[in-house]
């Protein structure tokens, strides 16, 4: 019976990706992505050619799960890996991991890059303790959600959208005041990583006279006062 192997890639510098990482690639029977084109392209700069790749995406998981798992059995080593970051870390992962414990098919996990670690130890923010939130309901439950954010005494940890930025540092505005200390981090190892220090206020001014932003962000809000 083989295994399932979750193999981090970089979030931004391919420079980041471990050798281990790089070893299970080279030895693994089936890679499963979410974006064969990406992750083709990152194989190529790694030097490692001829990989079986299967997209495994949040639109197919749960279409192709089982059939994964019977597919696992036969071979010896099956990676998992994302377009950046930790598989099952905001990421398609959960599910196949689940069935794979259910069927008593061994899982390893690889330490190696994710975007919010990152972001909470260079935000200025305690890093002791955290909740990490990743992306908000986009609809229903939403609200909710940010009024139970407001309530916690520890640094929050979340992800968003470029697009969706503008809101999301509004509702906080309101959920959780505007004198909070956030950070928004944007493009992680990447060469125009940039980090925005300030309150919520202060911060969502900056946003608001950009005429776009773009990249990976990452939100890192200060806690509730106990």
């Amino acid at each position: 019976m083989g295994k399932l192997v979750l193999v981090p890639v970089p979030v931004g510098n391919t420079g980041d990706i471990t050798i281990r990482a790089i070893e299970i690639l080279k030895v693994a029977d089936i890679i499963y992505c979410e974006d064969t084109r990406n992750s083709r392209k990152l194989l190529n700069i790694l030097g490692i050619e001829g990989k079986r790749l299967f997209a495994y995406h949040q639109n197919n998981e749960h279409q192709l799960t089982s059939q994964i798992i019977r597919f696992i059995e036969t071979i010896e080593i099956a990676a998992l890996i994302t377009d950046a970051g930790t598989p099952a870390i905001s990421d398609p992962g959960f599910m196949l991991v689940r069935a794979c414990v259910e069927n008593e098919i061994l899982v390893e996990a690889l330490p190696g890059p994710t975007a919010f670690v990152p972001a909470l130890a260079a935000s200025g923010l305690p890093s002791d303790r955290f909740y990490f939130e990743g992306f908000l309901p986009l609809k229903k439950g939403r609200q909710k959600q940010l009024e139970w954010l407001s309530t916690l005494p520890v640094t929050i940890v979340m992800y968003e959208a470029p697009h969706r930025l503008p809101k999301l540092l509004g509702e906080l505005e309101i959920h959780l005041g505007s004198d909070r200390q956030v950070c928004v981090c944007r493009e992680i190892s990447k060469i125009f990583e940039e980090y925005i220090r300030g309150t919520i206020s202060e911060v969502s001014a900056i946003i608001k006279e950009r005429e776009t932003v773009k990249g990976e962000i990452t939100v890192v809000v200060q806690g509730a006062k106990s």
